[in-house]
């Protein structure tokens, strides 16, 4: 058993899963697209949504993270409600990740030593998505 973050995207996520795919060194990810599906004549699939990202994941340092689009239409609100956590027993990549992925982005707490871990830190990426950072030997 696992539980999975699920992050939606308005429009992008195309780029967003490329953008963490290559900061976190995964495999290139199998992107499924709204105009993939299979047809239902009472339910036309809008031309925008054609090329919208409908469903893709990767698994970083063991953990699987969803990806998807938001439909045309529907509520979007970025990074509302969710936080990622990275945990690694390296500091060197941790830092490396850090700093690639705080690019664009603002950092909330930089990476420092606090009493449970030997380094920690907070950022809100380019997409908008918050990450913690935390050290585990």
């Amino acid at each position: 058993m696992s539980v999975d973050a699920y992050l939606n995207f308005n429009g992008n996520c195309r780029q967003a899963v490329e953008f963490y795919a290559e900061v976190f060194g995964t495999e290139q990810p199998n992107i499924m697209t709204f105009g993939e599906t299979p047809p239902n004549p009472e339910f036309p699939l809008p031309e925008e949504a054609k090329d919208l990202v409908m469903h893709t994941r990767l698994t970083i340092n063991g953990s699987n993270i969803m990806f998807s689009d938001t439909f045309p239409g529907m509520p979007f609100v970025e990074g509302n409600n969710i936080s990622l956590a990275y945990v690694g027993n390296d500091v060197e990549e941790i830092k490396s990740i850090f700093n690639k992925l705080s690019e664009g982005g603002t950092v909330g707490l930089e990476l420092q030593e606090t009493f449970w871990s030997k380094i920690y830190g907070q950022l809100t990426d380019k997409f908008g998505i918050q990450w913690q950072f935390n050290f585990e030997s």
